[in-house]
């Protein structure tokens, strides 16, 4: 790995931070102006949104400038989208602008990898690309618990600042995204040439439509894409499950249960750095079980109220998740930079992991929305005081249980088919 690369890797990482942070910082801001919990579970879809209907013009949009352009591009959307939270905008509505600019950005860079190395080195490659993503989540997540924290709002009360907690972890994010901007000015350009013949946006989306159905019937493609797009559907959901249940379980403020989504997000980077260095692009697909796994032991929270107990469960479910991902998605990125090139693939990647995640972040709303109770007369202070006005406590038992079910179910009907495939001789091509 040269210069270049880790040039790629510091402004994606920077990037990432970013956005990992103003995820809390605008959590925050929705309670701070006393938003609903479900408000608070379509943070996550308004951010996604982007990334589903923009899907078929990104793609192309990456393909035809350099990939570096591109994420200095969408940056700046994103910095467009902390200044809109900042100066008033619905804090729902101002993060999908910042969504339209990582909808953009992703196949860029996703993409860039895939023609900056040879295919022998893109398990490596994206062992370190989700290590550093999932390390920006870590700090990103830490950074944006401890800037509306209790211990920096009251630093800004003492000082008389007129900015609150939460819009201080917004101004701080934009310092972020400035940074990300500068590295991406010395990320290399490359003589690829990927380019939609036309830019028509009928012919666009069609040509998107093929490329989905290239993706999707080609075999080792299927259940590759399968796979990332349950396991990104699942980590989004996951971090609304761990932020309840850590608040609700172990009593929790929410600057100390986003560190808990912090060791999950560490857990997955050590998984991930594992898949990186022992599976090989050829034996992708002998990570499955571990997705199996994972979703038993998500079952598995709701009998631990040991704070140490909780930590070491969390980490073991985040390495489970990037050992079994890494592998599967150097997969799909390789089948898919030859099928259709590389931005046109990641595009569609982008598309179906995150139309996962809508589906399974609006399952995860609706549960919160007509399933929620009232808080209990005996309930911790924490957990009254973050629930009193949110329109009551989310029903965690049955959100935990089918969250972990689903995923253990999914994850051992694609290993079996997995199995049979092979036993066809379909996946020998």
């Amino acid at each position: 790995m040269d210069r270049g690369f880790f040039t790629i890797l510091g402004a994606q990482f920077l990037s990432a931070l970013a956005d990992n942070a103003l995820f809390i910082a605008a959590i925050a801001l929705l309670k701070s102006q006393h938003a609903s919990q479900v408000e608070v579970s379509l943070l996550l879809h308004f951010f996604t949104i982007s990334y589903v209907v923009l899907s078929p013009f990104v793609g192309a949009f990456a393909d035809a400038i350099p990939k570096g352009t591109v994420m200095l591009i969408c940056n700046g959307i994103k910095f467009v989208g902390c200044l809109g939270m900042l100066l008033g905008l619905d804090p729902l509505l101002a993060y999908a602008i910042v969504g339209f600019g990582a909808a953009a950005y992703s196949p860029a860079k996703y993409g860039i990898i895939t023609e900056y190395l040879p295919h022998d080195k893109l398990v490596i490659a994206n062992g370190w690309l989700e290590g550093s993503t999932v390390g920006a989540i870590i700090l990103g997540t830490v950074l944006g618990g401890l800037l509306v924290g209790p211990n920096v709002t009251q630093l800004l009360e003492n000082s008389g600042s007129p900015v609150s907690g939460p819009l201080f972890g917004i101004l701080s994010t934009t310092l972020l995204y400035l940074g990300a901007a500068l590295i991406n000015l010395r990320i290399p350009k490359l003589n690829v040439d990927h380019k939609v013949p036309h830019r028509n946006p009928m012919y666009l989306l069609h040509d998107f439509w093929h490329c989905v159905k290239l993706l999707w019937r080609d075999p080792q493609g299927q259940l590759s894409l399968a796979v990332t797009t349950l396991f990104w559907g699942s980590g989004a959901t996951m971090r609304l499950i761990v932020l309840d249940w850590a608040i609700i379980w172990l009593s929790f403020n929410l600057e100390q249960a986003t560190r808990l989504i912090a060791i999950v997000a560490f857990g997955t980077a050590f998984g991930a750095v594992l898949a990186g260095r022992y599976i090989q692009l050829q034996n992708a697909f002998r990570v499955l079980p571990a997705g199996i796994l994972m979703g038993g032991l998500v079952i598995a929270m709701l009998f631990v109220h040991n704070v140490y107990v909780a930590a070491v469960l969390m980490f073991i479910v985040g390495a489970l998740g990037g050992f079994f991902v890494v592998p599967l998605n150097a997969m799909l990125q390789h089948r898919g930079h030859l099928l259709m090139g590389a931005g046109h693939s990641i595009a569609v990647q982008n598309f179906n992991e995150n139309l996962g995640i809508l589906v399974m972040v609006g399952i995860h709303a609706a549960l919160v929305k007509f399933m929620s109770s009232p808080v209990p007369a005996d309930a911790a202070p924490v957990v009254a005081d973050y629930y009193a006005k949110a329109g009551g406590m989310p029903p965690m038992i049955s959100i935990v249980v089918g969250f972990g079910l689903l995923l253990a179910v999914v994850m051992t009907i694609i290993t079996l088919l997995h199995r049979r495939r092979l036993r066809n001789g379909e996946m020998l091509h």
